[in-house]
């Protein structure tokens, strides 16, 4: 493992020989994902963009491959759906997961390869980092921080780095 993966540690997330206090699924760490059951998926990801609010995170302090989300932007999480674990940018139904917040959760999201670009239905979708509730909230599979350290990590974490999920962590 070198100092440029990210790394799930039981002490935080390891990046560029900092520790940073993270928060995982409220199920814990899994190798058997399915969509819905609160687990973060065990294995090693790669960070395949970067997403923010514009209307609350500056553009500007972000690096140049950062996208804006849009008002319609989604994240598929319908197994059925052809979208399945993409973004889209068309609304339909209710199950796709909005990336515009009331709350500050997604401001500023790094997706992960999770089940993509090939999505095999009801394997798990959204899998993101993104910012978290409080310390020690739970998330829904993702891997949350708070917004400084989300931030020094999206500034220093491009496309293609490998984010290591070990099955204990």
């Amino acid at each position: 493992m070198s100092l440029g993966e990210l790394v799930l540690t039981p002490t935080g997330l390891r990046f560029l020989s900092r520790t940073f206090p993270v928060t995982i699924g409220r199920t814990g760490v899994t190798t058997a994902k399915r969509e819905g059951d609160g687990a973060t998926p065990a294995g090693t990801h790669r960070i395949i963009g970067l997403l923010y609010r514009p209307d609350r995170v500056a553009g500007t302090r972000l690096p140049p491959w950062a996208q804006p989300i849009h008002l319609q932007d989604r994240w598929c999480d319908a197994p059925d759906h052809p979208s399945y674990n993409h973004l889209t940018r068309k609304p339909f139904g209710n199950s796709p997961e909005r990336l515009r917040r009331a709350d500050p959760l997604y401001d500023l999201i790094l997706p992960l390869d999770w089940n993509w670009p090939r999505a095999v239905p009801g394997d798990g979708s959204a899998i993101f980092i993104h910012q978290w509730r409080r310390p020690g909230f739970p998330t829904a599979g993702c891997l949350a921080l708070s917004r400084r350290d989300l931030l020094f990590i999206a500034r220093h974490a491009p496309p293609g780095t490998r984010v290591v999920v070990p099955t204990r962590a």
